[in-house]
């Protein structure tokens, strides 16, 4: 299937669930059920794993016609991938297929109070005990949670060791000793903060190797990053396609809004940004799938970037150009305007994005 197809695909199966799409802030089990009687995420947890590519063209159309749905699918997919990629035979025979079916509900749980961006800052720790470990610290801002049933779970295992002395690990929802509590954001997505109090974690939880645990977090991280960008960018077209329709409808002063320059370059512009954003991004999901790590890290940055912020743009000046019907509480703009703003926080902030691009650009791999 191309590119094309699958994004068409994507859009196609979103639109088919948009009657089960809820923006309470709690994790919808009933779409990420539906999802996975879709196929969707048949991909995702293929024996060969999916692509990058693959990857954006999924939540490129999903994003156009049903963002709960796209953010059901992409946490899914981050908090279910270092388990297929890592985990024991044991872990992924107890987990791959429940989370394939959508059955089970995953959460990628890194983030920390006092560790966001800097990912091998990490507080929370796992002390040995016998053949496994004890989890002791907190986790927050973490998708899904405190709703999951299952977490992928990144704690320091030789502190002051810094990347060197992460460890990952499995971790069921209902273990002893876990416990957390939803937080309230503006964006529309289930999140919350997690506590571990001497978690117990056996040595078959374990993803990956002891110690080695960064290197599952940027696995995933790099396989995910590009289709932020994707995220990003079927938000935009969203977005426009609204802003195009209506300047085409809507008169004023005897003539089509579209017609005025004052709307029709404000329009233009974001056309030309969402090509842009759209090259950007398929440049770096498939610098990734041809494994170009040398180039990847600039161009995912490139990537999400300025398809964050193209969509920030984007959905703004549909709203400009609407107007007040562009206001209204219950109008699909609305809904953008607030989901819109958390891409270009999450997996790393424009300022983050900014910073890897200049120092890539300047060891000369970008």
């Amino acid at each position: 299937m191309s590119e094309t197809e699958r994004v068409t695909e994507a859009e196609a199966i979103g639109t088919r669930l948009a009657e089960l799409a809820r923006h309470d802030r709690k994790v919808n089990r009933e779409l990420v059920k539906a999802l996975g009687d879709s196929g969707l995420f048949e991909p995702v947890f293929a024996a060969d794993g999916v692509t990058a590519a693959d990857l954006c063209a999924t939540r490129q159309g999903l994003a156009r016609s049903n963002t709960a749905a796209e953010t059901a699918f992409a946490l899914q997919g981050l908090g279910g991938t270092p388990i297929h990629l890592a985990g024991t035979e044991s872990a992924r025979a107890d987990w791959v297929p429940s989370l394939r079916a959508g059955d089970v509900i995953a959460a990628f749980a890194l983030t920390e109070p006092g560790a966001g961006s800097d990912a091998a800052a990490l507080a929370t720790v796992a002390e040995r005990d016998g053949d496994g470990f004890r989890i002791t610290g907190e986790k927050a801002y973490i998708s899904n949670a405190p709703e999951a049933d299952v977490y992928t779970v990144f704690a320091s295992s030789e502190p002051g060791s810094g990347s060197r002395g992460v460890t990952a690990f499995v971790v069921p929802g209902d273990a002893e000793g876990l416990s957390g509590e939803p937080i309230d954001l503006i964006a529309p997505h289930p999140i919350g903060r997690l506590r571990f109090d001497g978690v117990f974690a056996p040595a078959s939880s374990v993803l990956g190797e002891v110690n080695q645990g960064f290197g599952v977090a940027m696995q995933t991280l790099d396989l995910f990053r590009p289709s932020v960008g994707a995220f990003a960018l079927g938000m935009a077209e969203a977005a426009l396609r609204l802003a195009v329709d209506h300047a085409r409808k809507r008169e004023a002063f005897g003539r089509p809004i579209g017609e005025f320059q004052g709307v029709s370059h404000q329009l233009a512009d974001v056309r030309t940004a969402i090509a842009a954003s759209e090259h950007l991004v398929y440049t770096a999901a498939h610098a990734h799938d041809a494994g170009e790590g040398e180039a990847l890290t600039g161009l995912a940055a490139m990537a999400k970037l300025h398809a964050t912020e193209t969509a920030q743009k984007a959905v703004d000046v549909a709203i400009q150009v609407l107007g007040a019907r562009g206001l209204e509480s219950n109008s699909l703009l609305a809904h953008l305007y607030l989901e819109v703003r958390a891409p270009r926080i999450y997996e790393g902030t424009s300022e983050i994005q900014r910073n890897i691009i200049a120092r890539e650009l300047l060891r000369g791999r970008i």
